[in-house]
């Protein structure tokens, strides 16, 4: 089992809310770390795709009425959207007896229609983390190259070989468009969604255009947004959004749009080596989007992502704004030799972030320009998610670091 990043933000948010929602793409964990968290205090598990679970909760009420003392898991709580309401009534007759937080975890793969719900019904009662696929902190750099091939889903990055890897990544995505993916949308053909999500995969970390792709896979444009929207609310793509301010620049207003796993990535677009991979011309946009999955996912909660990029050429690959208002740029390099662009200085002018940042794959810390440094992906994740005592051991604690460690 892997230590989960998010393992202690869930157990402080079990301890203060009385609902806590995790949400991620099926096999990403969710359950695993549901019950490591349980483990020490009495708890009920039930999975609500099980016949003989779903038949302990009729009638619902009576079952988790006899489990109030209790830290109830409900796994695909999709399953069971009228626990809601019921849910509520329990979680506020709880709070009067004393006994408000840690009642509820519910795991489900983040369809529209559970989170509509659940915020209706237990607006102020409920918290939401968003449990996302591995990342460098979580495996050792032991398995970098394997976890960029491979992708952050545990049975992809375990399997024994890269065929088998690759051969569980394909079944995933069967699973997904033939089973999965109609229980949170409109019914879809599977071979359609199919060939728009390799569209995606082709134009990784692209301007979205959606006319463009509605043209390409024949239907209208409100047809390929819904497409969209579908596969990022199952947190399976992201749309990173352009930075706004008043500037008095001409900047891209578009999103870009990644695959938000590399593995699902590479299976999409039929790469099963790191041979192949790195002769394919998706290998930039593929270490890219890699990289900002595992620096996100590694950042603390209030950090925001965008990307910076004007019509005259300044461009800035991750943008991240922390709460206290700093900015950092971080630019991606995949070479050991990396060299900032005319395009990042542009840019930095424009924003005057307080860190500057070059991610690179080697593994050695160094300065590139007075303000600009170059660090390894897994040294950067650290420093988002380190402590004052890991940021001085690697050198970036001083004049110029960011309020948001």
């Amino acid at each position: 089992m892997f230590d989960r990043l998010l393992e202690p933000l869930l157990r402080d948010e079990l301890a203060f809310s009385p609902a806590v929602a995790l949400l991620g793409p099926r096999q990403v964990g969710k359950t695993t770390l549901a019950l490591a968290v349980a483990r020490q205090q009495p708890h009920v598990y039930l999975d609500l795709e099980s016949e003989r679970d779903r038949s302990k909760l009729a009638p619902a009420e009576l079952y988790l009425e006899g489990h109030l003392d209790k830290l109830v898991i409900l796994d695909e709580v999709h399953r069971a959207p009228g626990l809601f309401p019921l849910l509520r009534g329990l979680v506020d007759r709880a709070r009067r007896n004393g006994q408000g937080a840690g009642r509820y975890l519910l795991l489900g793969s983040a369809s529209l229609d559970v989170l509509k719900q659940s915020g209706e019904t237990l607006a102020g009662r409920i918290a939401y983390l968003e449990l996302a696929g591995l990342n460098v902190l979580e495996t050792g750099t032991d398995r970098q190259d394997a976890l960029w091939l491979r992708g952050g889903f545990p049975p992809s990055l375990q399997a024994p070989s890269d065929a088998r890897s690759l051969q569980w990544r394909e079944n995933f995505i069967r699973t997904y468009l033939e089973r999965d993916i109609p229980q949170f949308g409109p019914r879809i053909a599977a071979e359609t969604l199919r060939r728009f999500w390799t569209m995606l995969a082709h134009h990784q970390g692209g301007l979205l255009n959606v006319a463009q792709l509605a043209r390409n896979l024949g239907v209208d444009a409100k047809t390929a947004n819904s497409y969209i929207d579908l596969l990022c609310d199952l947190l399976l793509v992201r749309r990173l959004q352009p930075w706004h301010a008043n500037l008095g620049k001409r900047l891209v207003k578009s999103p870009k749009v990644y695959v938000r796993d590399s593995g699902l990535l590479h299976a999409l677009l039929g790469i099963a080596t790191r041979e192949q991979l790195l002769s394919h011309m998706v290998v930039g946009a593929s270490w890219e989007s890699h990289a900002i999955e595992s620096l996100l996912s590694s950042a603390p909660q209030g950090v925001t992502a965008y990307f910076y990029r004007t019509s005259g050429g300044a461009e800035i690959d991750l943008l991240l704004a922390w709460p206290g208002g700093d900015l950092w740029a971080i630019e991606f390099k995949r070479s050991l030799s990396p060299k900032v662009e005319r395009g990042f200085h542009s840019a930095c002018e424009d924003l005057q972030p307080t860190r500057k940042w070059v991610v690179y794959p080697g593994q050695e810390s160094y300065l590139l320009a007075a303000d600009i440094q170059a660090v390894s992906l897994h040294g950067l994740c650290e420093v988002l998610r380190g402590t004052k005592a890991d940021l001085e051991r690697l050198g970036f604690l001083g004049e110029g670091k960011g309020k948001g460690n």
